[in-house]
């Protein structure tokens, strides 16, 4: 039985070139000219000023945290809806989560969450505190779940009026474009303080491993370079005046990753094509919908989601994931709610209701960049 994945990385030529050039020049470690190269090239698509590579997403988004002075006991507003990556690097530095709801596309609601900004907080000269714990709210962080897009720019306003640095989880959505208030289409990531890629293997790029952190500030560039090469303040005689991380991305995986980007745009009209022909499959079966992007929006299309109404459908999001595994095509529910993981289960959660409603519908679909129509 041949067997459909999931997320598969599409190996394509220029990979081995890159990857034979870079074992040939002997850099294989965190040193070498195709990190730079792979900063750079990521820096042109996105058109954000700087580019740090690091070992994964997980400790990209970890730094950012860091650099923007979240600190123990500090609160960060999160979707509960995610990938577990950012609750646990809010926890690493000692920060607790405050969860907020996902709307249909997946992404941050915004409305619930300017809702809570506006009336659950209030100022205390430039600090913002949450009226209910009484802790410090320093930081949001939007998460463009499956590549789709989140409004950032109509949250700026008030995380600057309330003194919130925003860092955006951009793992899953390089590529993805969106109309922002001034009516200009611009990368995700652009317009907050810091945001994060993730190049895992499931990516729409892959380096193997590998995550960016991405921000147009010189000064938060310097320091996740500082802190992810071990905090090195005299690299030969080894003096270190703060404690830093083995983060730095390697020189091999880099070159994997510069190949990768530089076949972007035609792994994002795969995926569109893929999108649309779930789309076209499925638009006449009642109880089931593929998830669609937000308005104004240009995803990657990295990850294409079926949501099923067992009622109208006869049959479960289970049943059906079963039936598709039995099967050899590989599919997984999207995950289980973060404020109801065990961990994070005495955090808070903001009118957290159509998560779980998202949760117990859905499911991700092969989306890999060289599957077949047949």
């Amino acid at each position: 039985m041949k067997k459909i994945s999931l997320a598969e990385p599409n190996i394509v030529d220029k990979e081995w070139l890159y990857l034979k050039e870079c074992l040939n020049t002997g850099w294989v470690s965190s040193s070498g000219s195709f990190v730079k190269r792979f900063e750079e090239s990521v820096s042109k698509i996105t058109e954000i000023k700087h580019s740090t590579a690091v070992v994964n997403g997980t400790s990209a988004l970890h730094l950012s945290l860091l650099i923007l002075g979240i600190k123990e006991g500090d609160e960060v507003l999160v979707p509960s809806l995610t990938f577990v990556a950012p609750i646990n690097a809010i926890r690493y530095l000692g920060a607790s989560p405050v969860f907020l709801d996902c709307n249909e596309h997946h992404t941050l609601d915004i409305t619930k969450t300017l809702d809570f900004l506006e009336n659950e907080t209030r100022m205390k000269g430039k600090i913002c505190y949450n009226k209910k714990s009484k802790r410090k709210i320093t930081a949001i962080l939007p998460v463009h779940t499956w590549g789709n897009p989140v409004e950032v720019s109509k949250l700026k306003k008030i995380c600057r009026s309330k003194h919130i640095k925003i860092i955006e989880d951009a793992s899953e959505s390089l590529g993805s474009l969106y109309l922002n208030t001034k009516g200009t289409l611009v990368h995700t990531g652009m317009i907050s303080d810091m945001a994060c890629l993730s190049f895992n293997g499931n990516k729409i790029v892959t380096s193997g491993g590998g995550g960016m952190i991405l921000t147009n500030y010189k000064t938060y560039s310097k320091l996740a370079k500082y802190y992810s090469t071990q905090a090195k303040d005299d690299p030969f005689y080894y003096k270190h005046n703060a404690i830093g991380f083995n983060y730095r991305l390697t020189n091999i995986q880099a070159a994997l990753g510069l190949a990768q980007i530089e076949y972007l745009s035609d792994f994002k009209k795969k995926k569109k094509t893929i999108y649309d022909l779930y789309r076209e499959g499925f638009k006449d079966i009642p109880g089931l919908e593929i998830l669609l992007p937000p308005e104004n929006t240009k995803p990657n299309y990295w990850m294409t989601v079926l949501r099923v109404n067992k009622k109208i459908f006869g049959f479960s999001r289970d049943h059906i994931i079963k039936r598709l595994l039995n099967k050899g095509v590989q599919c997984r529910p999207v995950w289980y709610p973060n404020h109801l993981q065990k961990p994070f289960r005495n955090f808070q959660s903001y009118r957290v209701t159509r998560t779980q409603q998202e949760v117990k519908k859905c499911i991700c679909l092969p989306s890999s960049t060289h599957l077949l129509k047949d």
